[in-house]
Parts: C-alpha cells; sequence; structure tokens
C-alpha cells in the first residue's frame, strides 16, 4: 500500500496567497528609496519596557546624541523604550532619526521622536534594513526581540553574508550570563569558533560605546573577511 504522503501548509497556498509577494517587493522598494541618504547609520536595539527614568534610556539617549554629532544617522526599531530614548537623542541633536516600526497584533506604538518614519508587515524585509544601511549596531538590555536582531546580524557576519561591522553590548552586567553561555557550553562543544566570540565588544559608558566604534572603524578590519 502507498504511504500517505504528509500534507504541508504550503501545498495549499492560493493565487491570492502568491500576491502577498507584491507586497513584499513593495516593502523593500519603500524601504531602500526612504533610507538611501540616512547612512552612515548606527542602528539601536533594546527592550520597548525601558521607563524614562532608567538609567539605560539615559544612556541610550545620550549615546545616539553623541553619534550624531560623530556625523551618524541613527536607525531603531520606531517604539518605546531604548528605542524611543535614542531616536529622540538623535532628534534634539539634529541628526536624522529613523524609525522602523513594525506592524504587532498588539500595536507597537511609534514613538514621536523619529523624522524617518517606516512601517513593515514582514519582520524579514524591516531586518535587511537594518543591515543594509547600518556601519555598527549596538545593543542594550532587551528580550526576545533583541535577541533575534542580535543572533541574525551574528550569523550574517559569521557565514560572511554580510561585511563585518561593530557589535556592542551595553551593560556588562546584563550581557555576562549570555557570554558565559556563549563561552561554555557553545565554544567548548565547538558548536562556535574562538574568533565567533571576537565579534561582540562590551561597553558600559556611552563615551566608551562611541570610542569602540571610533576605533574599529578607523583600523578598517572590519570588512567581511
Amino acid at each position: 500500500m502507498r504511504r500517505k504522503e504528509r500534507a504541508y501548509y504550503s501545498d495549499y497556498l492560493s493565487l491570492k496567497e502568491s500576491w502577498r509577494l507584491f507586497r513584499i517587493i513593495a516593502e523593500f522598494v519603500e524601504g531602500f528609496e526612504a533610507l538611501f541618504k540616512v547612512e552612515p547609520a548606527v542602528s539601536i536595539f533594546g527592550s520597548s519596557r525601558i521607563k524614562e527614568d532608567s538609567p539605560l534610556y539615559h544612556k541610550a539617549y545620550e549615546l545616539a546624541k553623541a553619534l550624531v554629532k560623530e556625523g551618524y544617522s541613527i536607525i531603531t526599531g520606531g517604539g518605546p523604550g531604548i528605542m524611543e530614548a535614542a531616536n529622540k537623542g538623535a532628534s534634539e541633536a539634529g541628526g536624522k532619526s529613523v524609525g522602523l516600526n513594525i506592524d504587532l497584533p498588539t500595536e507597537q506604538p511609534a514613538n514621536p521622536f523619529a523624522n524617518v518614519r517606516l512601517s513593515f508587515r514582514h519582520f524579514f524585509v524591516r531586518k535587511v534594513m537594518f543591515t543594509k544601511h547600518s556601519v555598527a549596531f549596538v545593543f542594550f538590555p532587551g528580550g526576545y526581540g533583541t535577541l533575534d536582531e542580535l543572533f541574525e546580524i551574528l550569523t550574517l557576519i559569521q557565514t560572511r553574508k554580510t561585511r563585518r561591522v561593530p557589535l556592542i553590548l551595553m551593560d556588562r552586567t546584563y550581557w555576562k550570563g549570555l557570554l558565559s553561555w556563549l563561552k561554555e557550553p557553545v565554544l567548548s562543544s565547538g558548536c562556535i569558533s574562538p574568533e565567533d566570540l571576537e565579534l561582540l565588544y562590551v561597553c558600559d559608558e556611552p563615551e566608551e560605546a562611541i570610542r569602540c566604534i571610533r576605533t574599529l572603524r578607523q583600523r578598517g578590519d572590519l570588512r567581511a573577511r
């Protein structure tokens, strides 16, 4: 007797579903056109749950402000928390403050401090906009979304799908557990190489992060190997 074939969702995509491709293409086109003149940019990631009175909020604000003075545009996910702080700092410093918001079932409100705003239906299109236009990435404490973005960019650099750029983790205490896990058991079991850990830099203060980005970019050793 012939074995029954397993049915997959993709087998039932209708012609109507295929029209979603045009919506995806439209998002890419809109994003590329809107962000054409924002480079060089630094993307800043972090939790949407960080409150305005948090020291982390203040650091994100000050970092974005200082980066604008260094000649960078600032890109965030466009939401509240760390994203709002960075957009606010960039905007008040007179720089380009980009918010790449995402449509979610539980709506993520766009913060009012982005002077270049885009909204996406698809996470993968949004991620392309971050990676294409940024010469450095800064990760403040965050949850699943922040971790998703961190490991996406790490993987792209590790597999040489994008150029090597500074990846900075802000707040040593927060990231200590993750870095320990990457060393043991991930590195010790051979799942990553020692040079993969060298892709990450850890800072505590905005001034430290600025120096790190400046030094690494001037050194000129950050292009894909």
